[in-house]
């Protein structure tokens, strides 16, 4: 066992040796260097004096031989550093690459040091620090480390955040999913990760068949109520209840009355004048027959949308959050796919890959202009050439109309249907705007 170690001592001795003996050649370099100079000076020191005093251009052509002289020196050495930098320390070549792999990193402070110093909760110091990979080398996704993140307004609500990590190990979490939503509709999106079991309901049942679940409001003992004024599904659908926590939606829960004939039987807004602001889904598939299969519904619903669409053959994503009341919970005992998403957060696909964007209920009069900009250039990011970008009754107020509608055509999209309404419940003073718009290709671009 002694042998391989003297070995080894031996080979790293050698390699120490070499290293010192390059840098004894190098001082020996720069001392002859420097020697041969002074001499060179001091011969012509006599002569140069009055070139000094009376030639200015003696003046410039000795110092920039100097000059130049100094910057061969340098060079040379920087050349050989690079060159014992660059030579293995010991035998095995393949050894000595997989050290240079390292995390960049590794060995020194790390930058990500500094935000977990911010925090004080130690579960949150260890999830923003950068976890090197345990091999030193580059693992399958071109990266020597995990670099985990949140959001940057984490730092500004610190006593939430700290309050959200602040949870026992490996234990059940508390029911803080209100305090989580807050997080990321502030900003502080995305939320890390946690250590702990999410809660359930105490009493969770078997979801119904999914030819029943559609169109039927699901068990009260799947969802955890505690965070929502109505405290089972029967109170959120009834038209009678006046309070129910959220006013967005408010008649989402009534599957038989309000959503059943949601974008298959019209709704005229002006029955006067036979005007709507919804199109019907049979329309806009027809606009693209057989090109829409897979899409984004970024909305503020309990997933009609996708129910709808799912008897076209169309697979549909509903993004929402829970504004007052249990919309992902109730998307998924539907039997569709829930998508947990703010606005503030860029969409997780790729570009190019949808065939359709729906939204309703959502980007209305409130939003920024800016704001405005990037949200619809990220949904043209995800959205396929040719593909739709449906906007269902989009409402604002008149005077802010068409600054809303130059933010829309500034897309530069191909208008299959476009159409402003009066919104009627607001005493004429707002309008909607709903929209089916195609994606141009942009080959040039």
């Amino acid at each position: 066992m002694t042998k391989p170690n003297i070995s080894v001592k031996l080979r790293r001795w050698g390699g120490v040796r070499r290293q010192i003996s390059v840098l004894g050649i190098l001082a020996l370099l720069v001392s002859i260097a420097t020697l041969s100079r002074f001499f060179s000076v001091r011969s012509r020191f006599i002569s140069d004096t009055l070139c000094n005093h009376v030639n200015t251009e003696c003046q410039s052509g000795f110092r920039s031989e100097t000059g130049i002289a100094v910057e061969t020196v340098v060079d040379k050495i920087q050349k050989e550093m690079n060159e014992m930098r660059d030579m293995p320390t010991t035998g095995n070549p393949q050894e000595n690459s997989e050290i240079r792999a390292v995390h960049p990193l590794a060995g020194r402070k790390q930058p990500s040091d500094g935000p977990a110093e911010f925090f004080l909760i130690e579960e949150i110091r260890k999830y923003v620090r950068v976890k090197p990979n345990r091999l030193g080398k580059q693992n399958f996704m071109g990266a020597n480390g995990t670099f985990t993140s949140i959001g940057h307004a984490c730092f500004e609500m610190k006593k939430d955040i700290e309050d959200y990590m602040d949870y026992d190990v490996g234990e059940i979490c508390r029911d803080d999913w209100k305090l989580a939503q807050k997080l990321m509709v502030h900003g502080c999106d995305p939320l890390p990760r946690r250590r702990c079991f999410a809660r359930a309901p105490q009493l969770y049942s078997k979801p119904f068949p999914i030819n029943e679940s559609m169109w039927k409001l699901p068990d009260n003992r799947n969802v955890r109520w505690s965070q929502y004024r109505c405290k089972n599904f029967t109170c959120l659908a009834s038209s009678s209840t006046a309070r129910k926590g959220f006013f967005k939606c408010a008649d989402c829960f009534n599957l038989s009355d309000h959503e059943l004939p949601r974008w298959i039987k019209q709704a005229v807004s002006g029955p006067e004048m036979n005007l709507t602001a919804d199109f019907l889904i049979p329309e806009v598939l027809n606009i693209k027959p057989g090109g829409i299969r897979i899409g984004l519904d970024f909305s503020v619903g309990t997933g009609t949308f996708a129910a709808r669409m799912r008897e076209f053959n169309v697979t549909i994503v509903s993004a929402t959050i829970n504004l007052g009341a249990p919309f992902n919970e109730m998307i998924a005992l539907r039997g569709l796919v829930p998508l947990y998403l703010t606005i503030n957060q860029r969409l997780p696909f790729f570009d190019n890959t949808l065939d359709l964007l729906h939204t309703t209920r959502f980007l209305d009069g409130w939003i920024d202009f800016v704001l405005l900009d990037f949200i619809l250039y990220d949904w043209d990011r995800v959205l396929r050439p040719g593909g739709l970008l449906w906007i269902d009754s989009f409402f604002c107020l008149k005077e802010d109309l068409d600054d809303y509608l130059e933010a829309f055509k500034m897309l530069r999209y191909r208008k299959h249907k476009w159409i402003v309404v009066p919104k009627l419940d607001k005493d004429d003073r707002e309008v909607f705007f709903s929209a089916v718009l195609e994606k141009p290709p942009r080959p040039f671009r």
